[in-house]
């Protein structure tokens, strides 16, 4: 499996396990008025978390993509998604409504993206949903979402074993978000060594102490 992050919440999932060929999901697709380059992506299978621009711009992905946006779950070229409603705020979706989180088992791997999560703790349902994941893509930019302080608390319920932030302060983003290192400064570590890709099987995963992983756009 192939992980790219491209910024905000984008991230394009690469299985090459099918024997047909390789099977391509993308996630949070951004508009560029944000600020941000988006590539041109092309996807059998796109996850939508929520109707914001920088979210949702669908037709810049080529394709003919499955299209997911809503809670349930989904069977598609041999990858399971489950769609889990979350609130977008502190306040039960009064300030800025709902987003996705997903959940997606692919290769005998299972990913959660939170999408915009608001919430600073998940609920007995949504956990009991989430179950068992390996690798999490938790936003720490705060504002919009949980802050680098509130992503402890749900890494703590969820407790994966790799961790990929992401939503967070980049060059050119005309959104205003906190920065990596508030991140780091909290989990008490100097940094960690960006990479443009992460290249991962179900047999490279650890039950150890959970790894963070710090992605390239």
């Amino acid at each position: 499996m192939k992980i790219t992050w491209y910024g905000q919440s984008c991230f394009q999932i690469i299985s090459q396990k099918r024997k047909e060929k390789q099977v391509s999901i993308v996630i949070d697709p951004f508009s560029e008025e944000i600020g941000l380059r988006l590539p041109k992506l092309e996807a059998d299978i796109l996850l939508v978390t929520h109707s914001h621009p920088d979210h949702n711009n669908i037709k810049a992905v080529s394709g003919e993509p499955f299209l997911i946006t809503g809670a349930g779950e989904y069977e598609t070229k041999e990858v399971f998604i489950q769609g889990i409603p979350a609130f977008h705020d502190k306040v039960k979706g009064k300030e800025r409504g709902q987003t996705m989180i997903y959940t997606i088992l692919v290769d005998e791997i299972l990913l959660c993206h939170l999408g915009d999560l608001g919430q600073t703790e998940l609920t007995p349902e949504q956990l009991e949903k989430i179950n068992n994941v390996d690798i999490l893509m938790i936003p720490i930019g705060g504002k919009y979402t949980i802050s680098a302080k509130e992503a402890l608390k749900i890494m703590s319920q969820i407790e994966p074993k790799i961790i990929i932030p992401m939503h967070y302060s980049l060059p050119k983003l005309k959104v205003k978000l906190d920065r990596l290192d508030k991140f780091f400064e909290i989990l008490g570590i100097n940094s960690v060594v960006p990479e443009t890709k992460l290249l991962i099987q179900k047999r490279d995963l650890s039950e150890e102490e959970a790894k963070i992983i710090v992605l390239k756009p």
